[in-house]
């Protein structure tokens, strides 16, 4: 078959011949029919990952969706390696494979369920939104970014802050749910005024963070309070990326002042809260509530494509 093969640590992957996969007890199948290319298959790929592999050659791609030998389609992920989601053949449990519902494409299918259900646990799960509340979405022109302010409204949140540097994005964020946006590209000052402003009225109840690095930084001074005063609501800040820098300076005042709380997403909740999740990310892309912006790109092509920085979702093709 072929496939987007990696040889060593850091380098590129190469579409080249790969042996067939063969199925072993509790194992499937799947024809690929599209995969995702997502920053986490490129942190695997360049050894910044926990999970990065220590034995080559290697397949790349955590997730896809395919078609089983029985002939259900079915979005699928963890392959059992050497093998990975970027062939046209993929091994994996049965029980990692999920059914796709009907009316959804394989693009849209392939896309949305990673970031989808990233968000919608961190929202849901982690932050443990509350209907009514105010959220801001840190990174927000991300496609998981993007998919966060889409989520936080289907969960009820009163008001939705995105803020983002892609500006043709971030103008386009209020047609999926976002009440105000915050430009990043703005100065330093100009930016934290920016978190101060939107934070004034009921301030902010839960912040997912897909920046770190010095947007945290700016946002941890705009709710720092500069007097002594009644705390009526906590803060929940859930650190999902780091794409802005890989660490903070976090000034005691910060916790001393706020009643703010900073939540990690390590741990995996119950497989029940993970099908519920998948359901509702995939029901609500059945029914246009939950948009995702994908471009096609051959396996032939997947060189070019592995430095792909635009804000669409990369979806690899067989």
């Amino acid at each position: 078959m072929k496939a987007a093969v990696l040889h060593a640590i850091g380098e590129t992957p190469h579409c080249e011949a790969f042996p067939d996969p063969r199925a072993n007890d509790g194992e499937v199948l799947v024809r690929v029919c599209a995969a995702s290319l997502k920053p986490v298959d490129r942190q695997i790929a360049s050894g910044s990952h926990y999970a990065s592999p220590r034995e080559f050659p290697v397949v790349c791609g955590i997730d896809g969706v395919g078609i089983l030998q029985d002939g259900a389609r079915v979005f699928f992920a963890g392959p059992r390696r050497p093998y990975g989601a970027m062939a046209e053949l993929a091994v994996v449990r049965r029980s990692q494979c999920l059914p796709v519902p009907e009316g959804l494409s394989d693009d849209v299918a392939a896309a949305v369920p990673n970031p989808g259900v990233s968000a919608w646990l961190s929202l849901n799960w982690r932050a443990r939104l509350v209907r009514g509340e105010t959220v801001l979405v840190l990174g927000a022109t991300g496609v998981t970014g993007q998919l966060a302010v889409q989520i936080a409204k289907l969960l009820g949140a009163q008001r939705v802050i995105a803020a983002g540097r892609n500006k043709q994005v971030l103008d386009g964020l209020g047609s999926r749910g976002a009440d105000a946006v915050i430009s990043l590209d703005d100065s330093e000052t100009n930016v934290t005024a920016a978190f101060a402003r939107e934070a004034s009225t009921s301030g902010f109840q839960v912040i997912i963070d897909y920046l770190w690095g010095r947007p945290t930084e700016a946002l941890l001074a705009a709710i720092t309070r500069r007097e002594f005063a009644s705390i009526t609501s906590e803060i929940r800040l859930v650190q999902a990326g780091e794409s802005a820098g890989p660490t903070i300076t976090l000034p005691a005042a910060v916790l001393r002042s706020t009643a703010v709380s900073i939540l990690g997403t390590a741990g995996i909740p119950e497989p029940t809260m993970m099908r519920d999740a998948f359901d509702n990310v995939m029901t609500h892309a059945v029914n246009g509530k939950l948009r995702i912006d994908t471009q096609r790109v051959p396996l032939s092509e997947i060189e070019t494509a592995w430095n792909y920085a635009g804000r669409s979702r990369l979806l690899v093709v067989p």
